[in-house]
Formats: C-alpha cells, sequence, structure tokens
C-alpha cells in the first residue's frame, strides 16, 4: 500500500492523516493552536519541520528525520527510527483525540487507523511538496488565496518573527522570500491520486 514508507533517519516525508469518516478534527481556533501546541512537545526530538498545514478534516507536514546523533539524545531512542517516530506520532494524535473528546463529549477513534507517510526522494517531490501543503485550503475551497488560511506554515515562513519551523532553509531552497511567495502564486499545486484516502 502506498504511502506507508519506513522513516529513516535524516530522510524527509509528506505526512498525511485524516478524520474517521465525516469527523472534522478541528471544531474551532483553539483546536487548531491545541494541536500545534501538543505537535511542538511530541515531535521536534524526532522530526524537523519544514512545512505544514491543518485543514478542518486532515493535515498534511513535510518533514525531516533528525540523525541517529539526534535522536540517540533522547533516552527513549532505542535504535530503532521508524518505530521511535512512530511512537511519537502516536503520543501527538492520541493525546489530541483524548483531549477532543473530552472537550466535544465524544467517544472513539478521531484519526483513521494509520498516519500516511511518503519518502520525499527528489528535489522536485520536496518543492511540489511544500507547494501542495501550503495550497491546500485553495484546492479545497476554503479560500481564493492561500495567504488567506491561518492555519498553515506559509504566514510562518515569510515572517520575521521566531518560529520552530526551518525558515531558512525552506527560504533558501526558493532563492529568496521575494521568490518563495511568486512560486506558490504561480504555480497551483497537484500532487498524484497517491494521497487519496
Amino acid at each position: 500500500m502506498k504511502g506507508l514508507d519506513n522513516f529513516e533517519a535524516n530522510n524527509f516525508y509528506h505526512i498525511v492523516n485524516h478524520a474517521v469518516g465525516n469527523e472534522n478534527l478541528f471544531r474551532t481556533a483553539d483546536n487548531y493552536r491545541y494541536f500545534l501546541e501538543r505537535y511542538s512537545h511530541h515531535i521536534p526530538s524526532a522530526l524537523e519541520t519544514f512545512a505544514y498545514c491543518l485543514m478542518p478534516n486532515h493535515f498534511h507536514l513535510l518533514v525531516r528525520v533528525r540523525s541517529i546523533e539526534e535522536l540517540s539524545q533522547d533516552p527513549k531512542f532505542k535504535g530503532d527510527v521508524h518505530k521511535y517516530v512512530m511512537q511519537k506520532i502516536s503520543n501527538l494524535l492520541n493525546g489530541y483525540a483524548k483531549a477532543y473528546n473530552i472537550r466535544f463529549d465524544r467517544k472513539g477513534a478521531l484519526f483513521i487507523d494509520y498516519t500516511k507517510r511518503f519518502w520525499v526522494d527528489s528535489d522536485a517531490y520536496f518543492t511540489a511538496a511544500i507547494n501542495y501543503i501550503h495550497q491546500n485550503p485553495v484546492n479545497h475551497g476554503f479560500v481564493n488565496n492561500l495567504g488567506e488560511w491561518s492555519y498553515s506554515s506559509y504566514h510562518s515562513l515569510i515572517s520575521e518573527k521566531s518560529t520552530k519551523l526551518k525558515r531558512e532553509e525552506v527560504i533558501s531552497w526558493f532563492g529568496d522570500k521575494e521568490k518563495f511567495v511568486d512560486f506558490h502564486k504561480q504555480n497551483q499545486a497537484t500532487l498524484s491520486d497517491e494521497l487519496e484516502f
């Protein structure tokens, strides 16, 4: 099945997960903020984040797995990179789902059973993934312009404010901030059907 690549140190991945059925993952602005807060708690020891977009019923991430040396700084890392990263993601999703269920008085699973992860194995895929992730709200008809969507990394990447994103690497990949913005304006994003759930 596509989207079940194993995590390996130093590799880039496009990560996607979706709510079960017709549920939403995020109903309020506080939900989005809380997810990002928990993301900042669970994920940085395993992954560096280059881009993200949180949509009402799914999310996209572009990440790089940290080096073995960095992973080894966590006493919980026992040498299995894939298992370690998956545990971090599981902790994030399970913790968020528990809080969400309490907040909205619901029961049961919130996320689908598996988190899709696609190895970003080329420069072209890296570029396309960043653009696709940021264009997602436009592609799904939530906004007319990607700058209108508050819950993606686009704003943080073009901002001067402090961020945990790998901003300098992303911006320099496109050349500079102006070229980054121009690329997004000129390229309506599409990726293959591999991302369909």
